[in-house]
C-alpha cells in the first residue's frame, strides 16, 4: 500500500496569529519543538534580515542527516512554508498556517508534502534516515502532533 503524500495536523493556541507566525518563521526555533530536528543552521537571508535558506539537521536513533531547505512562502500572520532538498533532490514541503480561531487564539496547521519520486531518493532517504519512505507519513504525522504540542506551550507560556 502507498502511504499518503500530504499530511497535516493542528493545534489551538492561546496567542495571536502574529504570535505564532512570528515564533515559526524564526527557523532556528524549530529544535525547540520537534522531535527530528535538532539543529537549523541559516545559510541566507533576505536583505530585511529574515531567513531565506538553511540546513535542517535532523536525528532518528542512531540516524544524522541534514536537509537544505529554501523558504518559499513567508506572508506574516497567515502562512510560512519551505522547500525540502537533499543531494539536490526534492524531499518536501513543509508549513504553517495560522487562523484566528472565533473564540479566541490561533488555529495553527501544520503541514507536509512528500515530493520524493523515484528509487534513488528512496534509497538515499533509507539509507540516511532509516525510514522506508511508505513509513514517513506516520512517523511525521506523530512528529507533527509532538511539535504542535510543544509549540503551543511555549507560545501559552509566552502570553
Amino acid at each position: 500500500m502507498t502511504a499518503p503524500r500530504d499530511v497535516a495536523e493542528s493545534v489551538t493556541a492561546s496567542c495571536t496569529p502574529e504570535a505564532a507566525y512570528a515564533l515559526v518563521a524564526d527557523v532556528k526555533s524549530i529544535p525547540r519543538w520537534s522531535p527530528e530536528c535538532v539543529s537549523v543552521w541559516i545559510t541566507k537571508r533576505r536583505p530585511d534580515g529574515r531567513p531565506l535558506k538553511f540546513v535542517g539537521w535532523n536525528r532518528k536513533g542512531p540516524f544524522l542527516w541534514f536537509t537544505n531547505c529554501r523558504v518559499v512562502l513567508a506572508k506574516p500572520s497567515d502562512e510560512f512554508a519551505f522547500e525540502v532538498t537533499s543531494f539536490g533532490l526534492p524531499v518536501a514541503r513543509w508549513g504553517y498556517t495560522f487562523a484566528p480561531e472565533p473564540g479566541g487564539g490561533t488555529r495553527i496547521t501544520e503541514h507536509w508534502r512528500d515530493n520524493r519520486r523515484g528509487r534513488t531518493i528512496a534509497v538515499l532517504s533509507r539509507v540516511f534516515t532509516g525510514t522506508r519512505v511508505d513509513d514517513r507519513a506516520g512517523i511525521n504525522r506523530a512528529g507533527m502532533r509532538a511539535t504542535l504540542k510543544r509549540l503551543a506551550a511555549e507560545l501559552r507560556a509566552a502570553a
